[in-house]
């Protein structure tokens, strides 16, 4: 989740009722251990003091939000004098694992991830390249991890899908899972990469995308958080954060360092505190992950903006990037440091509003979205650094078998990827002129 307030306290839920001011409410399919969502009645102000005390605040809206934890999360609400009641499950109810490379009833691993980049560029050389970009945090550390890939497709002519600024065609970037428990994100770009790759010159649109621009995808931004959630087979651990347990273990999944909050451009306003889930790091761009995402965009998108926070970009400006969270109806454009308005607000919005024909989801800024600012976010950084077009979409909804961080995993192929393939569409069509649509 990219601008929600997400302090994660996954304590253990002592029972499986929910005693509410006296009252006593089921707690749906929830087990004794799991954690579920609290609707809290509570203004903005109150749910960012709820986020900085350390309380899991997944979602804000008018008068309300929602935070994740256990039994002893709503007692500790309501001697703080809120009102929790129980929202909605978080684990939906999977029972099966499909195979040793998934978990949570059919999400793909890392290292199945890693193999479907290495099987398409196999298999469609003259349209897909893999790089690998950078390492995870215990990669780095020698302590297992990963590299961390992205891959190019085109239809490849010369300078094609090499990492130049230079290159003739116009770029489209998708990434997704910066956050591990976000699950859905990470299928929807494995999703969109075989729609692609598989649909050239079959499908007159991919083959037309591939034709004029190069798509460059992440699907796993952060591979050590995704092995901690995939670990927990069919109760994933709700790590958010990557594995860094330098600046000390927190315990659980709380340890590590949020990188949505890390990127180095107008980073140090969240949170400073090494057990909070928004934890920024020591300082901008410290996470080896980030480093990684970060060389990648400079080394594809040219600098097409001024280094003032109120300098356009230019009309002329190339270049789109998205990056998938969840959870939420949301597509967010910049700023997120702040409520001003970015100075390519109305460009902004008018292509948001056309990714929203196809996914219905509501478009606006942080502010408007979930009610209050982030920073050092990674479309911040796309857009304030380099002048790409940027948005962050916010998959999913609240509540529900497909709501939340961990929807079934039929709701991929039933409702995300249907509602967002036509958006993702719409962005590769864009990139050779967002600014102008």
């Amino acid at each position: 989740m990219a601008g929600k307030f997400s302090i994660r306290l996954t304590l253990s839920l002592v029972g499986a009722l929910a005693v509410l001011g006296g009252a006593t409410t089921a707690t749906a399919a929830a087990a004794p251990d799991d954690p579920v969502s609290w609707r809290v009645p509570a203004t903005p102000a109150q749910a960012a003091d709820l986020a900085r005390a350390g309380f899991d605040v997944a979602e804000s809206g008018p008068g309300v939000a929602y935070v994740v934890g256990n039994q002893a999360v709503a007692r500790q609400l309501r001697d703080r004098g809120y009102a929790p009641e129980f929202f909605d499950t978080v684990y939906k109810g999977v029972t099966t694992r499909a195979a040793a490379d998934t978990y949570y009833g059919g999400y793909r691993t890392v290292p199945a991830h890693e193999a479907h980049l290495a099987k398409v560029a196999a298999a469609h050389p003259d349209l897909a390249t893999e790089y690998t970009i950078g390492q995870s945090w215990r990669k780095t550390q020698g302590k297992g991890g990963h590299d961390i890939n992205a891959i190019c497709l085109t239809k490849k002519q010369d300078g094609d899908c090499v990492l130049s600024t230079e290159s003739p065609k116009p770029k489209f970037v998708l990434m997704a899972q910066i956050h591990a428990r976000e699950i859905a994100t990470g299928e929807l770009a494995w999703r969109w990469i075989d729609y692609l790759a598989d649909g050239y010159g079959k499908d007159a649109t991919a083959t037309s995308i591939l034709d004029s621009t190069e798509v460059w995808v992440v699907p796993i931004s952060n591979p050590d958080g995704v092995d901690i959630v995939a670990s927990g087979g069919n109760s994933p651990k709700l790590q958010r954060k990557n594995a860094n347990t330098s600046n000390g273990n927190c315990g659980g999944t709380r340890s590590g360092i949020d990188l949505n909050r890390n990127s180095t451009f107008r980073w140090g306003a969240d949170s400073n505190s090494p057990c909070a889930e928004t934890y920024q790091g020591p300082s901008a761009g410290s996470e080896p992950e980030v480093q990684a995402l970060e060389k990648l965009f400079r080394s594809v998108i040219s600098e097409q903006r001024g280094s003032g926070d109120n300098d356009p970009a230019p009309d002329t400006a190339r270049g789109t990037m998205i990056t998938l969270h969840s959870y939420g109806n949301d597509i967010i454009v910049p700023w997120g440091f702040t409520s001003d308005p970015a100075p390519n607000n109305a460009a902004l919005r008018k292509l948001g509003a056309r990714f929203s024909e196809s996914n219905g989801y509501l478009v606006g800024t942080n502010t408007e979205t979930v009610g209050y600012s982030t920073s050092g976010t990674t479309d911040d950084f796309t857009y304030g650094a380099l002048g790409a077009a940027s948005f962050t979409f916010e998959v999913g909804g609240q509540s529900g078998t497909c709501g939340g961080f961990l929807p079934r995993y039929s709701c991929v192929d039933s409702t995300f990827w249907p509602k967002n393939k036509g958006a993702l569409i719409t962005a590769a069509k864009s990139a050779a002129a967002p600014y102008l649509q």
